[in-house]
């Protein structure tokens, strides 16, 4: 710019600073205005100053660069059913073993609890000297009672001859066809009372109703043993089975015949089958019962706690890579691919979880699920898919192949 000399001509002088703006100013205007243009004019200097930098956030963002990721399809596939329940082991039939007779003492005990019987096997023996004894004159009065009435017969058949001759009377024939059925019914009788002793006798004997497994003994050598004492108990064939108890939403999907895997910190695992579901529910706990009957040899005794994983057959679930499902706030979700590109956060619910898929409930079948990389997204990011991954298959024994390669 060029400034008035003394002289009133002109000259070139050097470019006037932001500093030297303030005191030209006032030279030329009151002090009053001098401060308020001062400010005015520094104001407007400094925005002109970072004007040069006010696009930069705009060029930042425009030209951001995506977050490399992988991504995998939902799919539907049939996944095995099973549903849990815990219960207690029992006898699948038990049976009291009790003495039909009674006033006898017990005098053997052949089994002890543990012992696996089979049908009619002895098991504890009472004193029968009495019995035998009666039995012995039972046996006499029936053979007295057969000649009594061998003798009446043969004077029937005398009687009946002579009257057929005309040497006998009505009278006397009727006397002899009386004794002759007397005879027969006191034979009758020693015949039913030498039965009663020989029912009694055997009963003196207590052996096995059934085969199958001792649990219980309440009797001892020397006891007096009343009539329907019971002696011992016993489980049927040695079945055991587990009450498993079951959640009344899930009672309906338990059948008769479906398998199921025991498990107890008392025994090893074991397998069993549904034998029968009761169709009641208890209005307290809304647990029902399902009846698991054990495999032989499962180590299991009665009362143990166990618990049962059975095989309710398979369903249909949306399945996605595991390492798709994220945790947020204590929610779970996953990051689904939009159109455009950008993400979304989806809450899902977990409903079944493996090493290389989940079974979720809350995405459609045919998303597209962020995988690798999902756990650095944020809702509403932009993302470039490296490669699509093939979709979630069905459980297989093999292990599932690694994920390819992320670019």
């Amino acid at each position: 710019m060029r400034s008035v000399g003394h002289n009133g001509g002109v000259r070139p002088t050097e470019r006037s600073t932001s500093q030297d703006i303030p005191v030209a100013i006032s030279r030329r205007f009151p002090a009053r205005l001098t401060a308020s243009l001062a400010l005015a004019l520094a104001a407007s200097l400094t925005l002109a100053a970072c004007g040069g930098h006010g696009d930069a956030p705009a060029k930042k963002e425009g030209g951001a660069s995506r977050q490399t990721v992988s991504a995998a399809t939902a799919a539907s596939v049939a996944l095995p059913r099973t549903v849990v329940a815990s219960g207690t082991v029992s006898a699948w039939e038990e049976v009291p073993v009790g003495a039909e007779t009674g006033g006898l003492t017990a005098t053997a005990l052949y089994v002890d609890e543990g012992s696996y019987v089979r049908q009619g096997q002895p098991l504890v023996q009472m004193n029968d000297v009495l019995l035998r004894a009666q039995l012995r004159q039972q046996q006499a009065a029936v053979q007295t009672a057969e000649a009594n009435a061998a003798r009446d017969d043969a004077a029937l058949a005398r009687a009946q001859e002579l009257k057929q001759r005309g040497f006998l009377s009505q009278a006397s024939l009727d006397a002899a066809l009386a004794d002759q059925r007397a005879s027969a019914a006191g034979l009758a009788s020693a015949r039913a009372s030498l039965a009663e002793t020989q029912t009694r006798l055997s009963q003196a004997t207590i052996r096995a109703p059934v085969s199958g497994l001792i649990i219980s003994r309440s009797v001892t050598k020397g006891q007096i043993i009343a009539a329907g004492t019971e002696l011992f108990r016993m489980v049927r064939d040695g079945r055991l089975e587990l009450d498993a108890q079951v959640p009344e939403t899930e009672l309906p999907l338990i059948r008769a015949g479906q398998s199921a895997t025991i498990t107890s910190s008392q025994a090893g695992p074991t397998t069993g089958t549904v034998r029968i579901v009761t169709p009641e529910v208890d209005p307290q706990t809304r647990l029902g019962l399902a009846r698991i009957s054990l495999a032989p040899g499962s180590g299991l005794k009665p009362g143990m706690f166990a618990r049962a994983a059975i095989e309710a057959g398979a369903r249909p679930a949306t399945v996605v890579p595991t390492d798709a499902v994220l945790y947020r706030s204590n929610k779970a979700g996953v990051f689904v691919l939009n159109p455009d590109a950008s993400v979304r956060f989806t809450p899902v619910t977990v409903l079944s979880r493996r090493d290389d898929q989940t079974s979720v409930d809350g995405v459609a079948v045919g998303a597209r699920v962020v995988v690798a990389g999902a756990g650095f997204l944020n809702d509403g990011d932009k993302v470039t898919v490296a490669a699509p991954r093939p979709a979630a298959a069905a459980p297989v024994a093999a292990p599932a192949a690694p994920a390819p390669a992320q670019k």
